[in-house]
């Protein structure tokens, strides 16, 4: 077998194939002894068939097969030969295909590009300093009370946080407009779900009063047909129910799994699962900086093949997302291309870096990270014991681990400042990453 490789860019590599005619007539005929086997032809007994009959019928049917799987095969040969590490199917264009000639065929495709991490000193990460106050706590239990808000029909005037339940009719230029309408709908005066001055418009209205408002759309409202424009609504006012929060006793906590303990049980418990939303912010941005850092040091050229691949990957994970009755093929590849960009660069950076510094998943930080998240279930023994029977599972534990030991390798050299911040800084979210 010939070989003789061409770069014809960075990563695209250009490859010249030649195999002696004699291994491909050695396939041909392999394939026509197994066929000469099995063939029923009439006038003649199973196994019986003179290969001549054999091959007249069955020979261009075998070359094909011969010649795909020798393609194949050469081609991995080759590219272990050339210590090639190819990134995506080859692009097979063949020069010479004829029977009883030396078989010559040319392989387009990309390489994995090679590359060393670098630049490790030179990445600056703020690491934020956290605890969880009795202040937060109090915080939280009363988020928890408001998710859990009835409402409680009163006479009275309406007010901002009351909800009413209401008929309207919307016109503009007295017609009736698409989506203006609905009959027994809830609304919480003050949540901002309507157009602007819609909620505010009916503050102090009763049960059973009609009131007729006139909003204006805003300029920049997503149906241009409507932006800008007043409309009239005509409103009849159903009902008006005031918030009442519930109390925080047994019944509160038994919503939220806490069946002994009272306050202070649900209130350890509060915190305990405050503590670890915490650490895992804390930790998320931090490695979102580990990893801005790594692509800013590292610039490298992305194979098309895999960029292909992971946009592909992102429009099939927006359809199952999003759903509808579009195919993932329909989303243009141009929505996902920065992101596939960024994840494939980092994929390649973070596998690198695996490689470089040696290093494996720690099976004691693996079975940490498996028994933290076991512990936001009822019964965290099972969840354990679930994760170490699925191998699926345990192998994506791992990964998320190795690219923990990855940014930790990168904390030890970068630059890291401490910063103390509240919870509630800490616990924000951080704002999007920038393509790479």
């Amino acid at each position: 077998m010939q070989v003789s490789v061409e770069s014809t860019s960075a990563l695209e590599r250009r490859m010249t194939i030649g195999v002696p005619a004699e291994r491909i007539e050695t396939e041909v005929n392999k394939r026509l002894q197994q066929t000469a086997r099995r063939a029923k032809i009439p006038g003649f007994r199973p196994g019986k068939v003179p290969m001549s009959v054999i091959r007249q019928r069955y020979e261009d049917a075998a070359r094909q097969e011969a010649l795909g799987d020798v393609i194949q095969a050469t081609f991995y040969e080759a590219v272990v030969e050339q210590k090639l590490n190819p990134a995506g199917a080859p692009a097979v264009e063949p020069k010479v295909f004829e029977k009883g000639k030396d078989l010559e065929y040319v392989a387009i495709f990309e390489v994995f590009p090679e590359f060393q991490v670098s630049g490790l000193e030179g990445i600056e990460v703020e690491r934020l300093q956290a605890d969880v106050a009795d202040s937060d706590i109090d915080n939280m239990l009363e988020i928890l009370r408001k998710q859990n808000t009835r409402f409680e029909k009163v006479e009275r005037e309406a007010q901002n946080g009351d909800q009413l339940n209401i008929d309207f009719v919307g016109k503009i230029d007295g017609e009736a407009f698409a989506g203006g309408s609905a009959k027994g709908t809830s609304l919480v005066l003050g949540s901002g779900r309507m157009i602007p001055g819609f909620e505010e418009a009916l503050v102090g209205v009763k049960a059973g009063e009609e009131r007729v408002i006139t909003p204006t759309f805003p300029e920049d409202y997503q149906n241009l047909d409507l932006a800008g424009k007043t409309a009239e609504f005509a409103v009849t006012v159903n009902s008006v129910s005031e918030p009442k929060l519930p109390e925080m006793n047994d019944e509160f906590f038994s919503l939220f799994g806490i069946k002994e303990g009272g306050l202070e049980g649900f209130r350890a418990e509060v915190r305990k699962n405050m503590e670890r939303e915490l650490r895992q912010a804390i930790k998320a941005k931090v490695k979102s900086q580990v990893m801005d850092g790594l692509l800013a040091a590292n610039p490298i050229e992305v194979p098309k093949a895999l960029l292909s691949n992971e946009v592909d990957r992102l429009r099939v994970q927006a359809v199952q997302q999003f759903g509808g009755n579009i195919k993932p093929d329909q989303l243009p590849a141009e929505l996902f291309e920065e992101q596939a960009k960024r994840r494939v660069v980092l994929g390649l950076i973070v596998a690198e870096m695996v490689k470089q510094f040696e290093i494996k998943p720690d099976e004691a930080r693996v079975r940490e990270l498996i028994q933290e998240m076991a512990s936001a279930y009822q019964e965290p023994e099972q969840v354990v014991a679930w994760y170490y029977k699925n191998e699926q599972q345990m192998n994506e534990v791992r990964s998320v681990v190795l690219e923990e030991q990855v940014v930790d390798t990168v904390l030890q050299k970068a630059k890291v400042t401490d910063k103390a911040v509240s919870y509630e800084e800490a616990v924000k979210p951080a704002e999007a990453p920038q393509a790479a």
